[in-house]
């Protein structure tokens, strides 16, 4: 009795382990074999090339796409030992398609890891039916005749995908439907596009490789990844996202056939937008000393105005004029010459300064509170604008035009300080609050990852590069974001409450200082019972000093004698 509840255990555990075996090989010097739908990491030695095997390709199955992802360095994978133009693919997210034929039981492809040290990186080799859609299909680009790579670029302002048109599945062995037929099959097809973002300023090979597996198939892209554009028939196969050097993004696509409701994978890409190779704007160089001291210095000037903005009028106005006039000149400087990024940003400081002295002298010569306070509730229409673009909305295909874009921006920009002529005083506060605070978050964006910071740079990317209009405003929001979303908050409006309570009681604003010197002319002139009113006036008093140096001086004391 005791044997026989022991034998089927036995059995569970030999099976088991022919499966283990079945599905993770010893990877030898130059040969690995995969099984389908499993995860393998591979060991590329540099210069040397691995041929990769599967065997036992199921009588259903009628293609395979095969993937390979590696960290930073390019991978060949080739259908052929000697890699050529129309049998390879190289890239950090390798893929090839390979259909099988009716008698074809094992395939065989080859990696190539040239001018590089080894590659340690994952692979996975899916199987496809009949009646799933072929990613690739009907390439008529490049040399392939399947291509189903997602085919990525970046620049500082965005990122690019595009892939080639898919076909309709077909029977094993069978010729494939042609792609140049008018209203076809494949014409019928629809893509969705995923993205799925690594944990904000996590570099690491370990993360990337791990995560990537996630979304390696349909249903892990469906599951984990964030459906953010469809393509349907008549679609040009290509769209941009906003690039944020340092932030990990998977991007896939999913080609779907609505009729037969099947589905299959292009091969996933990665990107950091930003070079792992550069030794100035790489991905390890993030951060610039200069910009660290730029927002350091104006986060912490924002942090005093946050909280005494108006009750020192004066600072308040020079802090608002120096973002104002920054934000304007660095456009220009940037639309309008060529020069490094650290000039740049010293010619924006020292043109934020001239902008940060005009405005308090505006107020100090001509005594306009509307005119003043109409500039700095500018910069809280700007971000506030800059908000609401920053959600969905900003996705909207609508707002890919820049004439709508801008219209709608420039009207809540300039509602603001309409609504400031009816309350002066609140909307000085509360923009002290706010902008105040919001430039606290861009000075510890400078020390750590955070989405917040596109919030006002993505309008400043529009304005500088006019192709950055067709770009998604999708972007990593995560815990850290949430947490300093939470302080921007907190921080806004207690620092606005409580400037309200104090000033409760005060005058709403100083009186300008070059007005109270003329008032205060004007009345010595007038009255004749102060003192000041017979001092003699500055020229007269000049001359006299000027006289008393080249004069002799009369003793004061009494010298005549005295007759007794």
């Amino acid at each position: 009795m005791k044997r026989r509840l022991k034998m089927p255990q036995l059995w569970k555990a030999f099976s088991f382990l022919l499966v283990m075996c079945n599905g993770v090989v010893a990877q030898t010097a130059n040969r690995v074999v995969f099984s389908l739908g499993t995860f393998q990491n591979v060991t590329v030695p540099g210069n040397t090339t691995v041929e990769v095997q599967v065997s036992g390709i199921p009588v259903e199955v009628t293609y395979l796409t095969f993937q390979f992802h590696t960290w930073r360095h390019n991978i060949t994978l080739s259908y052929t030992e000697v890699p050529a133009l129309g049998s390879s693919h190289t890239a950090t997210d390798a893929g090839l398609l390979s259909p099988v034929l009716r008698s074809q039981t094992s395939l065989t492809w080859y990696l190539l890891a040239s001018d590089s040290p080894p590659l340690t990186a994952v692979g996975v080799v899916l199987p496809y039916h009949g009646g799933d859609p072929v990613p690739g299909g009907c390439n008529l680009e490049s040399g392939l005749n399947f291509d189903p790579s997602i085919h990525l670029r970046y620049t500082v302002f965005e990122t690019t995908i595009t892939v080639a048109a898919a076909n309709v599945g077909y029977a094993r062995g069978a010729s494939p439907p042609s792609c140049n037929a008018t209203g076809g099959p494949q014409t019928r097809l629809e893509y969705d596009v995923y993205q799925y973002f690594l944990r904000e300023g996590d570099l690491s090979e370990e993360t990337l490789l791990s995560h990537i597996q996630k979304v390696a198939d349909v249903g892990g892209v469906t599951a984990h990844g964030t459906k953010v554009k469809t393509w349907v028939p008549g679609d040009e196969l290509t769209a941009s996202f906003g690039s944020a050097p340092g932030q990990g993004v998977i991007y896939s696509v999913v080609v779907r056939d609505p009729v037969l409701n099947t589905s299959a994978l292009y091969v996933p890409v990665h990107s950091y937008a930003c070079s792992f190779s550069s030794a100035l704007d790489g991905c390890m160089t993030l951060g610039k000393i200069s910009t660290k001291v730029f927002f350091t210095v104006v986060g912490l000037a924002g942090l005093c105005v946050c909280f005494f903005g108006h009750r020192f009028f004066k600072c308040e106005l020079f802090w608002m004029g120096l973002c104002f006039a920054a934000s304007i000149f660095y456009v220009i400087i940037t639309e309008t010459t060529t020069l490094n990024y650290d000039l740049r940003l010293a010619l924006t400081s020292l043109m934020g300064l001239v902008g940060g002295v005009l405005l308090v002298m505006s107020w100090w010569r001509c005594g306009s509170i509307l005119c003043c306070v109409g500039v700095v509730g500018l910069l809280l229409g700007f971000l506030l604008a800059a908000s609401v673009f920053f959600t969905p909305v900003g996705s909207l295909s609508i707002f890919q035009s820049d004439a709508v874009f801008w219209v709608t921006f420039g009207a809540i920009v300039l509602a603001v300080p309409l609504v400031f002529l009816r309350w002066p005083r609140e909307g000085s506060i509360v923009c002290c609050g706010v902008v105040g605070s919001y430039s606290v978050l861009l000075a510890v964006s400078t020390y750590i990852s955070t989405s917040l910071s596109y919030l006002t740079l993505d309008v400043l990317k529009r304005l500088v590069d006019g192709s950055f209009s067709r770009t998604s405003a999708t972007v990593a929001f995560q815990s850290i974001d949430y947490i300093l979303l939470t302080v921007w908050v907190v921080l806004a409006g207690g620092s606005a409450a409580l400037q309200l309570h104090r000033e409760r009681e005060r005058p709403f604003f100083p009186p300008s200082p070059y007005l109270m010197w003329q008032q205060e002319r004007e009345r010595r002139k007038t009255n004749v019972l102060d003192p000041s009113h017979h001092v003699p006036p500055l020229p007269s008093r000049l001359q006299g000093r000027l006289l008393g140096l080249i004069r002799r001086k009369e003793p004061a004391e009494e010298r005549t004698p005295l007759l007794l």
